[in-house]
């Protein structure tokens, strides 16, 4: 049966660091937890993955960060792997296949990857091995009300049930927003983006 990946991250913010592309010095997007679903052919859900990571260069996450996303610092503390064990774990996950997100998450996986590399640290596993692609122009050329939205609003934008426990801005319940839009467009009658299988 074949399968493909959806995958969304948290990662390091402040207030307006988004309008400002994390451009203020020091303001890194160091990624702090991975969500990501294998989904098989017929959209349900095969395995589930998720991990917090311990950012480096900004190890103290924000208060804005932790309002956010619900991440408590403790969280991170205890449980959190380091970043280069975190993103190759996760991209042996991905191994073979395609990987989707919401926006172009892959960019920061990418300078995630580029920060451990250049500390010396190995990461295992690599972009080479899965196909990645942003869903987001589907998804919005399919269904234009959620141009505007987050990952984590498309089940309410397209008036869909809550599709899990959580709130958006945890990755793993992104991704369960994420797959339901997907599910949804598809029993419409729209195809999957190309490459997904």
């Amino acid at each position: 049966m074949s399968t493909f990946v959806i995958f969304d991250l948290e990662f390091t913010t402040w207030p307006g660091a988004l309008e400002q592309d994390w451009a203020a010095p020091g303001q890194l997007r160091e990624i702090v937890q991975i969500g990501a679903l294998r989904l098989r052919d017929d959209l349900t859900v095969a395995e589930e993955y998720e991990v917090l990571v311990r950012p480096v260069v900004n190890p103290e996450l924000s208060p804005y960060f932790t309002g956010l996303t619900g991440i408590t610092q403790e969280e991170v503390d205890r449980d959190g792997l380091s970043p280069a064990a975190a993103l190759g774990d996760f991209l042996t996950f991905c191994r073979g296949q395609s990987v989707l997100s919401y926006g172009n998450d892959m960019v920061v996986l990418g300078e995630n990857v580029g920060w451990a590399r250049a500390r010396g640290e190995e990461v295992k596993s690599g972009f080479l091995a899965a196909h990645f692609l942003n869903a987001r122009p589907w998804v919005n050329t399919l269904a234009p009300a959620t141009a505007d939205a987050n990952v984590g609003r498309l089940w309410k934008v397209l008036g869909l049930p809550k599709p899990f426990a959580g709130e958006e801005h945890s990755a793993l319940f992104d991704c369960y927003s994420f797959a339901a839009a997907i599910r949804h467009l598809y029993a419409g009658g729209a195809a999957l983006p190309a490459g997904c299988f």
